[in-house]
């Protein structure tokens, strides 16, 4: 049985290769080249993708001996990651580029390049587990052992035809239990921090990076409180996201927070922390993992943000590809563009893109 190992220089999936190797499989190992690093600012240790994580990588497979080449997907991770992140914050969303990339570059276009290469399974560092239920003859997704590093949210995407081909040898360990690991082996990358920011935004400044790749500059505008009452001048409408305190450059009388975006008239309404909090969301572009479809109402776990803790709720299905989710409590800050992810105990039932 031969297996890919995708490695993106971080010691999760190099431990994951080891394990992948002390299971009985033939493996390679492959780093994804996704952008060229003087398309970015400076890069620092809390990304991915560097060339430093590349020649990690090939350090890695090379104390294995394991073969490794470097695969580049630069085009495909521009139109599908970066463009989608652009045209979010164009549209007044906040965007996931992470979900993105997982979902279009390394579980749609790595996988079907392993198949290709007759590869059996694609194996990646990720915190989860997979399962299977004959009873429902539906693979699954579960939570990882440790709670704490936990990456289902980020994998909601997953079909039934990549479960069935994905092997998450971490998804058992805990954080802790994979760096002995990698101190044991002696690899490079043992001590390694874990990738924090956008890799391809690694200063964190979302507009400036927008304005430099699309050469367009976003018109100064209102902030206005709900009444429509000018507050001062905003700096461009891609500058601010749903529950943005910081960084409004105003003196307010009264903590204030953004609450929408106004794109027709270029204005960002403020308001009152009180009024971010919402029961209801509707979210489209919808995957399923533990059914094929949601008949009537079923009671979940959900989460609008990847570190949010879960909150029960009530979901239906209004079409073949939305979700309407009502919460018990009313939730801050439910942002246009993230992922709700819906839960069943460990188990993921599904998530799809909030509108």
């Amino acid at each position: 049985m031969k297996a890919l190992i995708a490695m993106s220089g971080g010691v999760d999936s190099s431990v994951a290769a080891y394990l992948t190797m002390q299971n009985g499989y033939d493996c390679t190992g492959v780093t994804l080249k996704l952008y060229d690093n003087e398309d970015t600012d400076e890069l620092r240790e809390k990304t991915c993708c560097s060339l430093d994580d590349v020649e990690d990588a090939r350090s890695v497979c090379r104390r294995l001996g394991i073969p490794f080449f470097v695969c580049n997907f630069k085009d495909s991770f521009r139109e599908n990651v970066i463009e989608r992140f652009i045209r979010a914050y164009e549209n007044g969303a906040t965007p996931n580029p992470c979900i993105d990339c997982n979902r279009y570059i390394k579980f749609e276009k790595l996988m079907r390049h392993a198949l290709e290469l007759d590869m059996d399974i694609l194996v990646t560092g990720h915190y989860a587990r997979i399962g299977y239920d004959e009873a429902r003859g539906r693979y699954l997704l579960k939570k990882a052992v440790d709670l704490s590093k936990d990456q289902s949210y980020v994998l909601y995407s997953l079909t039934q035809e990549q479960l069935s081909r994905l092997y998450l040898p971490l998804g058992g360990l805990t954080k802790v239990q994979t760096r002995e690991i990698a101190e044991k082996m002696n690899f490079i990358n043992a001590a390694k921090r874990d990738s924090q920011d956008i890799c391809f935004v690694p200063d964190g400044k979302y507009a400036e990076f927008i304005e430099r790749q699309t050469g367009r500059e976003y018109p100064c505008g209102d902030f206005v409180d709900e009444a429509g009452n000018v507050l001062g001048e905003h700096k461009g409408i891609i500058r601010y996201t749903v529950g943005q305190r910081k960084g409004l450059g105003l003196a307010l009388p009264r903590p204030m927070y953004v609450k929408e975006k106004n794109l027709a008239e270029n204005k960002v309404v403020l308001c009152d922390n009180s009024a971010l909090f919402s029961r209801e969301l509707t979210a489209g572009d919808i995957n399923l993992i533990s059914t094929d479809r949601i008949d009537g109402e079923l009671r979940v776990n959900a989460r609008v943000r990847y570190n949010q803790k879960e909150q029960p709720a009530t979901v239906s299905q209004t079409d073949e590809n939305t979700i309407r989710v009502v919460f018990d409590e009313p939730q801050r800050a439910i942002c246009k563009g993230q992922a709700v992810v819906l839960y069943d105990g460990d188990e993921v039932v599904g998530g799809g893109v909030i509108k």
